[in-house]
């Protein structure tokens, strides 16, 4: 009997002190923060001290968003990913808050383990002057004169050696086009190819992926220390090939090579060794895993949408009319590919790549009658939009010609890639990976899922156990 007061009183004390605890964190953050009549906070949960909701938002995913968008509407508060956070979901307010910039208090507000693993000069965290420079270096790299003299010819020579000798084997569409976003990456940069060296910055690379969507909590074994772990070699491992190029003197067709010039005619800033690396390994970051899942994903939606295949294989078979096996494809063939352009913007709505974007606010901001105080973030949360039926009718289906019955794309909700002067200055390069990657593809294969393969679609979009695909000639 006394043990079962004990037991009793234990639990009663574990349900007070949780009790105590929530309510702490409700009072600390919540519409007890209204202050002289400016208004008060979306309505919400914060969860625990410190956690907040993370827990719950990690596992759970868009059922989290869906669970709380139900409950509090299209604006709600919570606390994830170690800050307090506004979620809006409302696709108006939505493209005012990629509009409205620093001007209007909004500067990126990405987690500290993204900040800290990618660098403190990533164009996607830093703003003002410096976010002009870091941008200005990085258009001059990504421009259209750029994809059509070197950009191109060096993706096409890449995916047709990438892509060879694919028949009669059984393979993992995942672990390729990883490999494939990484490879090309590192070739059209530094003039990388596969080998000891790519092996090793690739082996970096992944961890460093992994580490950037965590807690950051900086002990041994955990995801962030791991992915601090390999920006570190990898920073090493750019200085030292930064300090054989400017030994050899020698000039070199890549990006490398333009960023170490910048500045050198006047027309733009210098950059430091640093900013450089740190816009190197954003280069990489931003295109791979965009560019790895979309072109993963076409091949599912595509494995399971054979009039969608029909149709792109048409495209592609029109364009190398005339051509030799190893001829390459021209920038006007990209250009040219609009039903591909169709397949790419609707595996990317579909698969929803990115789930929205984040700000933090540098003063308190309005929003629908609610005042966000400064230091807040807010989740400009892209999701739903696009699964909103008005925008996009019958939207769970596959249908890539709604892109070409009319102009979506400049559609001013359309957000696959930003907004605002954040939209992602790699938005032509990637379409161009993607798309020659899936031009030699459906030329040169004929294919078929092997065994059950599982798609997950959060935290990331991946398959667990790889994508399997038999493959034959065409």
């Amino acid at each position: 009997m006394a043990l079962l007061l004990v037991l009793v009183g234990v639990v009663a004390g574990v349900v007070l002190a949780s009790s105590l605890l929530l309510r702490w964190n409700e009072v600390r953050y919540g519409n007890g923060r209204r202050r002289h009549g400016d208004g008060c906070l979306p309505p919400g949960t914060m969860g625990w001290p410190l956690f907040g909701e993370t827990t719950e938002f990690l596992k759970q995913g868009p059922s989290f968003m869906k669970q709380r968008r139900l409950r509090y509407g299209r604006l709600f508060r919570t606390h994830i990913l170690g800050c307090p956070t506004v979620v809006c979901m409302d696709p108006e307010l939505n493209r005012r808050m990629l509009l409205q910039g620093e001007a209007g208090g909004l500067v990126p507000g990405y987690p500290q383990s993204m900040l800290d693993i990618l660098g403190r000069n990533n164009i996607a965290a830093v703003h003002g002057p410096l976010h002009r420079v870091m941008r200005g270096a990085m258009l001059g790299l990504v421009r259209p004169a750029a994809l059509r003299t070197s950009l191109l010819p060096k993706i096409d020579a890449f995916m047709r050696d990438h892509l060879h000798g694919w028949a009669g084997s059984v393979v993992d569409v995942q672990a390729k086009t990883k490999e494939m976003a990484l490879l090309s990456a590192l070739r059209q940069i530094a003039g990388i190819t596969a080998g000891p060296l790519s092996d090793a910055l690739k082996t970096e690379l992944y961890t460093l992926v992994l580490g950037t969507i965590s807690l950051p909590i900086n002990i041994p074994g955990t995801s962030y220390y791991q992915g601090f772990q390999a920006r570190k070699k990898l920073v090493s491992m750019l200085e030292q090939m930064i300090a054989e190029r400017r030994l050899s003197g020698d000039a070199h067709d890549d990006m490398l090579d333009a960023l170490l010039r910048s500045g050198d005619d006047g027309t733009r800033e210098k950059l430091s060794d640093e900013q450089i690396i740190d816009l190197l390994i954003a280069l990489i970051y931003s295109g791979y895993e965009t560019m790895s899942t979309t072109s993963m994903m076409a091949v599912k939606y595509l494995s399971e949408h054979p009039r969608a295949l029909d149709e792109l294989r048409r495209e592609h078979l029109d364009i190398r009319t005339g051509k030799s096996r190893e001829e390459a494809i021209s920038y006007e063939d990209f250009k040219s590919m609009a039903f591909t352009r169709a397949v790419i913007f609707e595996t990317l709505r579909l698969a929803t790549v990115v789930n929205g974007l984040l700000r933090k606010t540098t003063q308190d901001v309005e929003m629908n009658g609610y005042v966000i105080p400064k230091g807040w973030r807010i989740y400009v949360y892209t999701r739903e939009i696009n699964y909103d039926p008005f925008m996009y009718p019958d939207p769970m289906t596959f249908n890539p010609w709604r892109w070409l019955e009319k102009n979506m794309e400049s559609h001013p909700h359309f957000m696959l890639f930003g907004g605002g002067g954040r939209m992602c200055p790699g938005k032509e390069v990637g379409t161009a990976e993607i798309a020659t990657f899936l031009h030699y593809f459906v030329t040169r294969y004929r294919w078929e899922e092997e065994g059950k393969n599982t798609i997950l679609k959060f935290p990331r979009v991946e398959a667990p156990n790889g994508l399997h695909i038999r493959v034959q000639d065409y």
